[in-house]
C-alpha cells in the first residue's frame, strides 16, 4: 500500500511539473501597443514572464518527485510539506490571473513598454487553469506522500515488533510449564506421595541395566 502511493504521488507530481511547463508557454496576457510610429501591434506575455515563478515550481515539483522515489518516512513527511508549500504558490499565482484589476499596466511593465503606448488589453486564462489543475494533482501527491509515510511506519513497527511479541509468547509459554510443574508436585506432596520417587525409580532402573554404568 505504501509503495503504491509512492508511485502514484509521483507520477501526480511529474504530471503537475509537466503541466506547470505548459502553463509557463501559453499566454495569459496579451496588449495593443500603438506608438504612432506605425500600425498597432500585439504583444503577447506568456506565463513564464508573467508569473517567473511557474518554472521554478515545476522544477521544485520534479525533484520531490525523484527524491520521493527512496525516502524514508520522515523524509517523506518533509517533501509533503515542500509540496504544499508549491501548491499554496501556484493556487496564488492561478488565482490573481481573475484579481489582478490592470494587467495592461503591469504586462507593459514586464515588456518594458511605455503605459501612455497601451491602445488595450485582454486577458487569456487557458494557463491560469491549467496552473490551478497542476495545484490539484501537486495536492493530491501530498496527501499520498503523507499516507505512504504513515504506512511505511505502522508496517515497520509491525516488522520489528513481530520478534518481541513471538519472544514474549515463547517466555509466557515457558513460564506456565514452569508453575504447572510446580503445582504438581505440590498437589503430589499434599497427597503423601513422593514426587521424586519416579525419578529415582527410573535412575537405579537405569543403573542396573547391563549397558548401564554402575554406582
Amino acid at each position: 500500500m505504501a509503495d503504491r502511493s509512492r508511485r502514484v504521488a509521483q507520477l501526480l507530481l511529474l504530471v503537475a511539473a509537466l503541466g506547470l511547463w505548459g502553463a509557463s508557454r501559453l499566454t495569459w496576457v496579451s496588449i495593443i501597443v500603438a506608438d504612432g510610429l506605425g500600425q498597432p501591434r500585439d504583444i503577447d506575455v506568456n506565463g513564464a514572464a508573467w508569473s517567473a515563478a511557474l518554472t521554478p515550481l515545476a522544477l521544485v515539483l520534479a525533484a520531490v518527485a525523484v527524491a520521493a522515489l527512496a525516502a524514508k518516512p520522515w523524509a517523506l513527511r518533509l517533501l509533503a510539506a515542500v509540496v504544499a508549500a508549491a501548491v499554496a504558490a501556484l493556487g496564488y499565482l492561478g488565482v490573481s490571473q481573475w484579481v489582478v484589476a490592470d494587467v495592461a499596466r503591469r504586462a507593459a511593465g514586464i515588456v518594458d513598454v511605455a503605459t501612455n503606448t497601451l491602445a488595450g488589453s485582454s486577458r487569456h486564462y487557458s494557463g491560469a487553469v491549467l496552473t490551478l489543475i497542476c495545484a490539484g494533482c501537486a495536492l493530491a501527491a501530498a496527501v499520498l506522500l503523507l499516507r505512504a509515510a504513515s504506512s511505511s511506519g505502522t508496517t515497520a513497527a509491525a516488522r520489528y515488533a513481530a520478534p518481541a511479541v513471538r519472544r514474549g509468547d515463547s517466555a509466557r509459554t515457558a513460564g506456565a510449564g514452569a508453575a504447572m510443574s510446580e503445582r504438581m508436585m505440590w498437589d503430589a506432596i499434599d497427597e503423601g506421595d513422593d514426587p521424586t520417587a519416579d525419578s529415582t525409580s527410573d535412575a537405579d532402573a537405569a543403573d542396573r541395566e547391563p549397558g548401564g554404568q554402575g554406582r
